[in-house]
């Protein structure tokens, strides 16, 4: 894994404590209140952002792979 997945990975789970966090206080607030609105968009809102962080870490991922493989010239017996 490299450094950059592993931050990918430390917000993921910091953005996943919050949202379980929001998921219990809105659960002890009344429906329809203010705050249980308030809750539902924070809540919307982890959504979005773990799946933007998500995104990022396979890209991060899928480039570090591309970065280790042999340049193609070498695949195709061409020399420069």
């Amino acid at each position: 894994m490299r450094m950059s997945s592993g931050l990918a990975n430390i917000a993921i789970e910091a953005v996943l404590e919050l949202s379980a966090d929001a998921h219990i206080e809105r659960r002890m607030t009344a429906k329809g209140s203010p705050t249980f609105h308030s809750l539902t968009g924070a809540i919307a809102a982890y959504g979005k952002t773990l799946k933007f962080l998500a995104a990022l870490r396979e890209r991060e991922e899928f480039y570090a792979i591309l970065a280790e493989l042999e340049p193609l010239e070498s695949y195709c017996g061409m020399v420069h």
